[in-house]
């Protein structure tokens, strides 16, 4: 198949080949006067200066003939490579468009499973969107987040040093967030808080290595933008998963969709509570869910079994249970989205930022 291109490369070379024919015979065409004694009559000499000028008039009327019938024929040509270029783009539209339209009606499916959506933040980096959420016994906010860029989500420790914590508000306001939610466990001592178990930010591990122990799980995100959780007994083997950030706590909720035990200890103290879950779809997106609660004495808020019943409702593959009770926060478009049930944000010493 001969590409349009080259047949335009053709064309104008059959355009000017009758120019180069003439431009040459005239080089080799020489007229010689010979002059002799006799001397020839002048209408002779006129005769063959008319003869010669009738020709090569002739001559550029061919060529002016030729000439309108390449060009006719390059516009031709032009416009039929026009019109293949753009039948190529609607063919490439149309292959992306079938290529995407099974995620399409994918994140379609999972977002009406959440409901109407109350609120949302678009970039080329991240598209976060806000649901509220009315359970039987609970009530409580989801954000669905789908990350387009490494830069579109991070965790921070509180004022950027190990030990000290801040509010998620705080947080958000220092890196200029769209949104923030409460990340891992803690532990106090000697006036300072610091991350429970083994934490890491910027690929970095913050205070070492810890194996797993007493249900405790490391989640995160590895460096190509996937949730990556559970227990691991050996900094080798979290390695492997290229660990970009992540912190800890207890318990792993859902593994390929599918229940995990629940620890008796947590479906007894508390029995109820603020909850703050992170969880993740097939197609990678992630899912926060962050559940009010009045107090922490177990009489509102929601089980750890009512959220796994929850979120497989919704459709998710892994879930983490985060640090919840007064620790639970969640912060979108600048404001406080959750009910604190402490009353007031509490201070703490890791937090998930997004950004726009």
């Amino acid at each position: 198949m001969i590409r349009p291109v080259k047949v335009l490369n053709r064309s104008m070379m059959l355009a000017s080949a009758p120019f180069i024919g003439i431009f040459i015979s005239l080089l080799m065409y020489q007229a010689s006067i010979v002059l002799s004694d006799q001397v020839m009559p002048e209408v002779t000499i006129m005769e063959q200066t008319a003869s010669g000028v009738e020709q090569t008039s002739a001559d550029l009327d061919v060529a002016a003939g030729l000439a309108q019938a390449t060009q006719a024929s390059i516009k031709k040509q032009v416009t039929l490579y026009n019109k293949t270029s753009a039948d190529i783009q609607l063919i490439e539209e149309m292959a992306s468009s079938q290529t995407n339209r099974p995620r399409i009606i994918f994140d379609r499916r999972i977002t009406n499973k959440l409901g109407s959506v109350s609120g949302t933040i678009q970039s080329d980096q991240i598209r976060a969107q806000l649901f509220s959420i009315h359970a039987q016994n609970f009530s409580g906010y989801a954000l669905k987040v789908k990350l387009g860029s490494k830069e579109a989500m991070k965790m921070v420790l509180g004022n950027d040093k190990f030990g000290s914590s801040e509010t998620t508000m705080s947080a958000v306001k220092r890196y200029d967030a769209i949104a923030g939610v409460n990340a891992g466990g803690f532990a106090d001592g000697h006036g300072k808080r610091y991350p429970l178990s083994t934490t890491v930010l910027n690929g970095k591990y913050v205070n070492g290595f810890e194996p797993s122990f007493e249900n405790l799980f490391f989640v995160g995100l590895s460096e190509d933008n996937k949730l990556i959780g559970g227990s691991f007994a050996s900094k080798e083997q979290l390695d492997q998963l290229k660990p970009r950030f992540g912190a800890s706590f207890v318990p792993i909720l859902l593994k390929n969709g599918q229940s995990q035990p629940i620890p008796t200890k947590w479906q007894v103290s508390p029995k109820r509570a603020p909850r703050t879950v992170i969880a993740n779809y097939k197609d990678d997106q992630l899912l926060f869910l962050v559940i009010d609660g009045y107090n922490e004495n177990g009489s509102s808020g929601a089980t750890l079994e009512e959220l796994q019943i929850l979120l497989k409702r919704f459709g998710t593959k892994d879930a983490y249970n985060l640090d919840g009770g007064g620790s639970s926060t969640l912060i979108f478009n600048g404001r406080i989205v959750n009910k604190p049930s402490d009353g007031q944000l509490r201070s703490l010493p890791t937090h998930f930022l997004f950004f726009k």
